[in-house]
């Protein structure tokens, strides 16, 4: 059985949905089976950052609700064996419960290794609804002080998981030192552990803007972080990241 996993930040431009299609490419082109399912309604961005712009037709919301099975729905990638991406709906339909939800996810577990899920920003509806069935949470954040604020209030919302970890995106040296912090101040402040350290990289716009998902570009920078993080998913030991 699959492994469900919720990708969310509480605040918005933490950079989650290129984290979650990061590791999720990662972890397919480790021989994976990984589904990728967007669930940031009406704000869907995760298929540029797959490199599957506009591909998909069906989204999560027909598969859940019974009107297109999974196997049609989901959008297999050309390009990196086994990743899929099943959409987000522009609008999220009132008949879609957290028990229709849930139902989706027992179906995938049945067919992917991995899970992933892009959850909206905030805390409302649509996060309640992309956390309902999961296994485990990653929360992503910068290091400013409200992003982290608002990832100690992802927490909160999620205390019934057992397993949650912290990635710090969009980490600059540079700017870490101008604040006197460092990333142990972040993991005390979020009061979560550590799984990833990613760092600020132009590469992360460029990749999305050309259509290519980052981790078949390049094995450094963000593409090396979201690489790492995948790996210790799969329970492998992986020292933490330096950004110098």
């Amino acid at each position: 059985m699959g492994t469900v996993i919720a990708v969310t930040s509480g605040k918005g431009g933490t950079g989650k949905t290129s984290i979650t299609g990061g590791v999720a490419a990662s972890l397919a082109l480790m021989g994976r089976r990984v589904l990728c399912i967007d669930m940031d309604v009406g704000l869907r961005n995760l298929d540029i950052s797959l490199g599957l712009n506009d591909r998909a037709m069906m989204d999560f919301a027909d598969v859940a609700l019974g009107r297109c099975p999974l196997a049609r729905a989901a959008v297999e990638h050309p390009d990196i064996k086994g990743l899929s991406l099943l959409t987000a709906p522009m609008t999220l339909p009132a008949s879609l419960t957290p028990d229709k939800v849930r139902a989706l996810l027992k179906e995938a577990r049945a067919g992917y290794d991995h899970i992933l899920i892009d959850s909206p920003a905030g805390l409302g509806t649509g996060f309640r609804l992309a956390t309902c069935g999961v296994d485990r949470a990653i929360v992503v954040s910068t290091n400013d002080a409200s992003s982290l604020r608002d990832a100690q209030r992802t927490v909160a919302e999620l205390e019934e998981l057992r397993l949650i970890h912290l990635v710090m995106n969009r980490i600059q040296t540079k700017l870490l030192r101008k604040l006197r912090t460092t990333i142990d101040d972040a993991m005390d402040a979020a009061g979560l552990p550590l799984i990833g350290v990613v760092p600020e990289d132009p590469q992360v716009i460029l990749c999305a803007n050309l259509g290519r998902p980052l981790a078949t570009q390049s094995r450094r920078g963000a593409a090396l972080a979201c690489w790492n993080i995948a790996r210790r998913l799969e329970g492998h030991r992986v020292p933490i990241m330096r950004i110098r």
